[in-house]
């Protein structure tokens, strides 16, 4: 098969709590994102975001509906926002074809039909991170480059947290209706991510953690501000966040990530800030 879904149901913080190492991975990493010539799906219940790895290779891959949303074609209730983060390729949407580079995005709005992904190149093949969430109305497809992204620089060097915010699914960036996603680029040295951490209970997110060598790790803490967990992953390893956890990562080298979020608004700057003292 080249489509393939796996569904998560949400986890809540008692049970979060009370779960193992394994369990915590069941619940909350997606592994193996990216797989050759396939179209990897995972429908979860937190705000219905679905997250997806898509690597064409000898033939394009199509995502034109799934049992899973329970409509006649994917894009009937739904938007979507695709981030390369491989070798160049292509998205065809609607009749038109859009060629993305490494690290440029595709905001596609709701009702658009199928969606077509080619690499240029199968032996360089491009890697496609698929979101996608419920939607309301029509926005514009919109293809989006860095030089086009909203830039935010934040943190320092001293706190080894110096970090550029690309932010490319942003209302001052293109339209939307719940979508948000960006990309964090660090500064040599820097690895601490999102620290002091912080909640948000309006809005889920998730992380796919990429640009890391082999054995490169994160630690992603996560679980409420008193009772901290956290997993270890690797290269283009994605971990889902529910509102009222904190999302916050070192890493043992250099790396990116890109966020998303879904949710009641669209204020990338709402968020519940947790104290130092009060993380246990």
């Amino acid at each position: 098969m080249t489509i393939s879904v796996s569904v998560r149901q949400v986890v809540g913080p008692q049970d979060a709590a009370r779960r193992d190492t394994q369990g915590l991975r069941d619940g909350f990493v997606i592994e193996d994102l990216f797989r050759p010539g396939e179209a990897n799906l995972t429908y979860s219940h937190l705000d219905r975001m679905i997250v997806g790895g898509i690597m064409p290779t000898a033939k394009p891959l199509e995502i034109a509906a799934i049992a899973e949303t329970g409509t006649e074609r994917f894009l009937d209730r739904r938007e979507a926002a695709v981030v390369n983060i491989g070798a160049a390729g292509t998205i065809s949407v609607a009749g038109k074809s859009y060629e993305l580079g490494f690290q440029e995005a595709l905001y596609v709005g709701m009702g658009e039909g199928a969606l077509s992904f080619a690499s240029r190149d199968q032996g360089e093949p491009a890697l496609f991170y698929f979101l996608s969430a419920p939607a309301h109305r029509t926005c514009p497809t919109v293809h989006i480059t860095r030089e086009m992204a909203r830039k935010v620089v934040v943190g320092s060097a001293e706190e080894s947290n110096a970090r550029t915010i690309n932010q490319y699914v942003h209302p001052d960036v293109c339209d939307s209706c719940q979508l948000l996603v960006g990309l964090t680029m660090f500064e040599p040295g820097s690895v601490w991510n999102t620290m002091p951490a912080h909640v948000h209970d309006r809005r889920m997110e998730v992380y796919l953690y990429f640009g890391m060598q082999e054995t490169t790790r994160i630690f992603h803490f996560m679980g409420e501000p008193s009772e901290t967990r956290h997993v270890v992953l690797k290269n283009h390893d994605a971990v889902l966040s529910p509102g009222w956890s904190i999302h916050s990562g070192a890493g043992t080298g250099r790396y990116a990530f890109i966020w998303a979020m879904a949710g009641d608004n669209m204020s990338f700057t709402d968020m519940d800030k947790v104290p130092m003292e009060d993380l246990r």
